[in-house]
């Protein structure tokens, strides 16, 4: 999550979230990296990027970069995360990425943590491997999962809800604004879209392009950071013939600090999800969207089912249909202020670490 593809700090945001809140709680909290087997530990820009998140955070010596096949680290050593592992109450595996036994099997808690729901479940229905195997809980941020309309195979597992976590000391309300647009953070596509008893779930490219023309239709101003392959030629076109603002995302949100900065210095978020969430009605809501909340920007965020769990229509607005990301403008341009403010508290009602992981904690009978 955090150096597999250096330099998203979005990413990396969506595990410091949870080593941070629960430090906050008084854990004694460690954070293993395994590093991607293509990848070496010395003079690497994983390495690079890796030690300067740790230094940004204090982490110091709690979080380690590991190689899976020569059990080198950069942090603590092997023999000393064998050593916390084996004291260890519970294991939070982002994806189920670290796969070590001896750093896996001694803890009596192992929580397998989804958050990519709907894809997860379906491609492993489909026959990959998502490394679900040994882990005594299954918790995901899809939290319609296991409802009867919502379509997503769950393996006969209970999945457990939860809400993206976030430290709000980390994320303060904003001042200025940088960039007078609506704005978010995306990759065009990401790692496929299956198809799951005739139904397709696709990634962001298939729920923007019915939106191509929406900043033809309002004097709003649209800022993509979005990650687009150049080869992406025929959607380029369409996005600059539409009047989307695309700039790099490495240069803006490149690490979490940048991020961060990105996030507060935007007027408001135009959230898009994967169609596959949209499709699933998992009830997914970003991660990044509850970023934009706390530093008080409101968000328009296309709807998942999440408009069943989360209050909307003051600071937080679902959308469907390019008719109604209209509607939601004409909102928050009528009493901007007001906004901004419902959209801090609902970050600190429905995201606040130790409000989510308290509760995540005695979901799966670990005492806070």
């Amino acid at each position: 999550m955090v150096v597999a593809d250096p330099h998203q700090g979005g990413a990396t945001w969506a595990v410091l979230q949870y080593v941070l809140g629960f430090r906050r709680l008084g854990h004694d909290v460690v954070l293993i990296e395994p590093l991607p087997h293509d990848r070496t530990l010395t003079g690497s820009v994983s390495t690079a990027y890796f030690d300067r998140v740790v230094t940004t955070f204090g982490l110091g010596r709690t979080a380690t970069l590991l190689n899976p096949l020569t059990k080198e680290t950069v942090g603590p050593t092997y023999p000393e995360l064998v050593g916390f592992a084996r004291s260890a109450d519970l294991l939070v595996n982002v994806s189920g990425m670290l796969t070590d036994p001896d750093l896996f099997g001694p803890v009596p808690v192992r929580v397998y943590l989804d958050l990519d729901p709907a894809f997860v479940q379906i491609w492993n229905d489909l026959g990959t491997d998502m490394r679900f195997a040994g882990h005594t809980h299954f918790v995901t941020v899809g939290p319609r999962i296991g409802r009867p309309d919502c379509p997503v195979p769950t393996g006969g597992r209970t999945w457990i809800p939860t809400v993206p976590p976030v430290v709000l000391d980390h994320w303060p309300v904003a001042d200025g604004i940088e960039h007078d647009a609506l704005t978010t953070i995306a990759n065009w596509r990401g790692y496929g879209s299956p198809t799951h008893e005739g139904v397709f779930y696709g990634q962001k490219a298939h729920s923007l392009r019915p939106l191509f023309d929406l900043p033809t239709r309002t004097r709003e101003k649209f800022l993509l950071a979005l990650a687009i392959h150049p080869d992406e030629t025929r959607d380029l076109e369409a996005l600059s013939a539409n009047r989307w603002a695309l700039v790099d995302p490495t240069a803006v949100a490149g690490t979490p600090t940048t991020y961060r900065r990105f996030v507060a210095g935007s007027k408001a978020e135009f959230g898009l999800a994967k169609a596959g969430y949209v499709t699933s009605k998992c009830g997914w809501f970003s991660d990044r969207s509850a970023c934009y909340l706390a530093s008080g920007r409101p968000v328009i965020a296309q709807d998942t089912g999440f408009s069943e769990l989360l209050p909307t229509g003051e600071g937080l607005f679902s959308f469907r249909t390019a008719d109604d990301v209209l509607t939601a403008i004409d909102a928050i341009h009528s009493d901007y202020p007001r906004h901004a403010r419902a959209a801090r508290r609902i970050a600190e009602a429905h995201f606040d670490s130790d409000l989510v992981l308290t509760r995540l904690l005695r979901s799966i009978g670990v005492a806070p």
